[in-house]
C-alpha cells in the first residue's frame, strides 16, 4: 500500500512539474521566473507589514 502511494505521489509531482518546466526553456529563464516570484513575495510582504 505504501509503495503504491509513493508511486502515485511521484507521478502527480511529475505531472505538476511539466508546465513549470515547459515555461522556461533555459536556465536563465528559470532564474528570471524565480526572481520574479521572489520580488512579488517581497512586495506583498512590504505592503502587508504593520
Amino acid at each position: 500500500m505504501r509503495k503504491n502511494f509513493s508511486l502515485v505521489l511521484a507521478l502527480l509531482l511529475l505531472i505538476a512539474a511539466v508546465p513549470l518546466l515547459g515555461a522556461c526553456h533555459t536556465t536563465a529563464g528559470a532564474g528570471e521566473d524565480l526572481s520574479s516570484a521572489g520580488r512579488a513575495m517581497t512586495n506583498s510582504a512590504d505592503k502587508h507589514a504593520p
